[in-house]
């Protein structure tokens, strides 16, 4: 395998366009790309040929409309390009008008209200600016054509749709700011986002003997094994060879679809892993993410093993995240986040900064939002996962230029990094980054990028991109509002990036977010502190959010209205699933069997007495009184459970059943857990019905 010859070997990227497409076409489809320009359906029936050829000879007998609509997975509908002919002959055709639009039922996705079961009309439009691509499986190979999902009405049915309204929004709003610097050469910004993808890897067996693997993604049982984490030596360390055998595959099969992987290693957690990819455009980074969960899953079924995307599937370890790598870039290649050597003499670059924290500060409820999960819940606040308290971390350099800004009301000088030095001859010196980095933060600046770390492992990044690339357009925006109108403009941009530092510094925390006491300073702050999904969602319908989202036609009220009703469902199923599983798990498996395991633990010592009366029995006297009192206490604790899931049940409002969840059954979970899992410690591990977690995550 050569490396250069399969990179994007299944996808129509420009390469492949240039090379199928007549010049005029490839032009036009360029003026579409980057300029906007509506595209006739004469050229989109040249392109659509061309491209049902490159399929052909690839091998595909099908296309399909590749979605995401609001379930968080993707969704297609395979039509084959076979078209019957009046004497019982074919041939092969796609057309400009399958190439634009498809039809799937509307109705039967997640819409929040937005459509009834009986208007199922729904419509998927062609993204020509994320490149078709060619998917192998078992079913043979499809051409699959990214779009966006609407209903019949226009509203925005699935993920895409508003990252694309975003990313033109702040398009719009950043060239307008470099305009005023005097720009006038740059064609378009990009928002470039790299997706970090944590996951870990359990064998298939034991998966199959975890009902709660099965059916919830986490275990909601299970006692920490002798050793976890502590030892930090799986982090970084050699990849075991039924792994590495995976990761070849995954990275194979990903690099034919032209997604750059670059980086792959073992996390911190026994039996989790990373891989990371060079940085893309947005809309690009999205649908390709989906693919990495896909794939992931896919290939990890063909080494007998299963990939667990969810951000805690077991207590006690790292969670996995989805780090969301953010900058903008314009079309001819400069980094507008990138603070050159001297950031307090770049006068453009504190302005966007300055802006940055303006956004974050104003909208960190939405922000919080857009990366809650059900199993964000479990893992934010711990082990390298950021608190739920959004802060932006700048480090040294930069939060000295903000503090002189503030404080002198001018900016003289930077901190430099220096040079690193070990202090052995035959090791080479370099220069220092200016700052240290700071992994408690959720929105750190790392160097020319913000590194958005709350996004969870099982998460589509549209969402947290949509909310960043919005929230810092209408920062852009209101800077511009006030610099046009201004006389002066090298001394209004001066006051205003002051006036935005003395404001918003309140934002900036460098220190650790695991620490009690941000807690309490955050809160003297006044930043926001929103600890679960539930607290979370109302961040969409305020009147800051709607009046945001509605300026630059990302969102309007009715589909805000309408994901905020999804949550609160989702959340609301996800916790009946993982309330019914422990239910199941505890009376029909693990009840019974402490109950076996006591009974003939009882027997035994019965047994000794009568052959001989003289024998000293306190340890199984004392293994049977303490096993049979936590099982007292779990019998209760399950019962109690079983109680408040009938009650949950009769609830009719989602909103208010999520409510009732958060806050009565995840502490009667818990309070079941705690004596199931004491049980794991005591009870002989062959008369537990479950693999634990030694099994899980050290045998893989």
């Amino acid at each position: 395998m050569k490396l250069t010859e399969i990179y994007g070997e299944n996808v129509f990227n420009d390469k492949v366009m240039k090379e199928f497409l007549p010049k005029e076409v490839y032009e036009e489809l360029e003026e579409t790309i980057w300029e906007g320009k509506p595209m006739p359906l004469s050229i989109a029936n040249v392109i659509a040929e061309e491209m049902r050829k490159w399929a052909e000879e690839k091998g595909a007998t099908h296309f399909s409309h590749w979605f995401q609509p609001l379930t968080g997975f993707t969704a297609e509908k395979q039509d084959s390009f076979v078209s019957p002919l009046p004497d019982g002959t074919s041939v092969t055709s796609f057309s400009g008008k399958e190439l634009i639009k498809g039809e799937p039922d509307a109705s039967s996705f997640p819409s929040g209200g937005l459509r009834a079961t009986f208007e199922a009309r729904g419509y998927t439009t062609w993204d020509c600016t994320s490149p078709a691509f060619i998917r192998k499986d078992a079913g043979g190979m499809t051409l699959c054509i990214p779009t966006a999902f609407c209903s019949y009405n226009g509203e925005a049915l699935d993920k895409k749709t508003p990252l694309l309204r975003s990313m033109q929004a702040i398009d719009q709003q950043t060239r307008r700011l470099l305009k005023l610097f005097g720009d006038t050469t740059t064609t378009k910004v990009i928002p470039s986002v790299g997706a970090e993808q944590e996951y870990f890897l359990v064998d298939k067996k034991k998966f199959m003997r975890r009902k709660d693997l099965i059916f919830t993604g986490r275990t909601v049982f299970g006692a920490m094994p002798p050793k976890g984490q502590e030892m930090d030596d799986h982090y970084f360390g050699t990849i075991r060879e039924r792994v590495g055998a995976y990761m070849k595959e995954i990275n194979e099969e990903l690099w034919k679809l032209g997604v750059p992987v670059k980086t792959q290693h073992n996390e911190a957690a026994p039996a989790q892993h990373e891989l990371a990819p060079v940085y893309g455009q947005c809309n690009i980074a999205a649908d390709q993410n989906q693919l990495v969960m896909e794939i992931l899953k896919k290939v990890a079924d063909r080494h007998d093993m299963v990939c667990l995307l969810h951000e805690k599937p077991f207590a006690g370890v790292n969670g996995s995240g989805k780090h969301n790598n953010w900058s903008l870039t314009t079309a001819e290649g400069e980094n507008l986040l990138n603070p050159g050597d001297t950031p307090h003499e770049n006068i453009r670059f504190l302005l966007i900064l300055t802006c940055i924290m303006r956004a974050v500060d104003r909208h960190a409820d939405l922000l919080r939002e857009s990366a809650a999960t059900v199993g964000n819940d479990h893992r934010l606040g711990a082990n390298e996962a950021p608190p739920a308290i959004i802060s932006m971390f700048l480090g040294s350099q930069l939060e000295d230029v903000i503090d002189q800004l503030v404080e002198t009301g001018t900016a003289t000088s930077s901190i430099q990094g220096g040079t690193f030095e070990t202090g052995v001859s035959s090791l080479p010196d370099f220069d220092l980054d200016a700052t240290d980095r700071n992994r408690t933060s959720p929105f750190a600046f790392t160097g020319n990028k913000f590194e958005f770390r709350m996004v969870g492992s099982s998460d589509s990044i549209a969402e947290p991109n949509v909310v960043l690339n919005t929230i810092v357009a209408e920062a852009f925006s209101d800077a511009c509002d006030i610099l046009e109108s201004s006389d002066n403009f090298e001394l209004a941009v001066h006051d205003l990036i002051k006036k935005y530092a003395r404001e918003h510094r309140r934002i900036i925390f460098n220190g650790n977010g695991y620490a009690p006491e941000w807690i309490r300073e955050a809160e003297r702050r006044g930043l926001p502190n929103l600890p679960t999904m539930v607290d979370a969602i109302p961040a969409l319908l305020t009147d800051k959010a709607v009046a945001l989202f509605e300026k630059f036609g990302v969102y309007n009220r009715s589909e805000l209205q309408s994901r905020s009703e999804i949550l609160y469902e989702v959340y609301a199923k996800a916790l009946n699933i993982e309330t019914k599983t422990m239910i199941d798990m505890a009376g029909k498996q693990i009840i019974p069997a402490v109950i076996k395991y006591t009974t003939q633990l009882a027997q035994s010592i019965n047994e000794i007495s009568r052959a001989c009366p003289d024998a000293d029995i306190s340890a199984q006297q004392d293994l049977l009184l303490y096993t049979s009192e936590l099982l007292g206490k779990a019998n209760q604790s399950y019962k109690v459970l079983c109680e408040e899931s009938e009650k949950a049940g009769k609830i009719r409002s989602m909103k208010e059943r999520a409510i009732y969840y958060k806050n009565h059954i995840v502490g009667a979970m818990e309070n079941l857990r705690n004596p199931v899992d004491a049980l794991e410690m005591v009870v002989s591990k062959d008369a537990w019905p479950m693999p634990s977690y030694g099994d899980l995550i050290f045998e893989v």
